[in-house]
């Protein structure tokens, strides 16, 4: 069986580890790189889409960078119970048009004994922004650790 550290039961510590892997493995925008955190029977709900299957989600992140451009993702910690974790995020991107957008969102995660992620709830909601307003400028890929958290951002 895969394992992917750190398993539950999660501390404080283990589940913000946790999270900030995802994030990293997020802000790579590589499908199959994210795709290997999840079960091969993972179940997610994204916004109202449902996707069952690790290949599935491995395909609706391929659809979704394609459509999410230039996209930064910051994730935090919000509360942790066992092999659950709570996280709230925002991310920046652009559409093709050229138009910014914030999504914020909130997710609900549940995980097996070897640390693959079964369950998946994303609920999140997109803001148009004005290029003035981006607050994510890292280059791409994982957010430096100098850079601020998402709580510091009032948002």
């Amino acid at each position: 069986m895969e394992i992917r550290q750190p398993v539950p039961p999660f501390t404080a510590e283990t589940a913000a580890q946790k999270v900030r892997l995802a994030e990293d493995a997020w802000n790579s925008r590589d499908p199959e790189r994210v795709s290997l955190a999840y079960s091969p029977d993972t179940h997610w709900r994204n916004r109202a889409e449902f996707i069952d299957g690790r290949e599935a989600a491995k395909a609706f992140l391929e659809r979704k960078w394609n459509r999410e451009l230039d996209y930064r993702l910051i994730k935090e910690l919000w509360a942790h119970d066992g092999r659950r974790i709570a996280v709230r995020f925002a991310y920046e991107w652009h559409d093709d048009a050229g138009q910014w957008y914030r999504s914020y969102g909130n997710e609900n995660w549940e995980f097996n004994d070897a640390g693959l992620m079964t369950h998946r709830h994303a609920s999140i909601n997109d803001r148009p922004i004005p290029v003035s307003e981006r607050k994510f400028h890292w280059p791409h890929g994982r957010r430096p650790d100098d850079h601020p958290e998402l709580s510091s951002f009032g948002f």
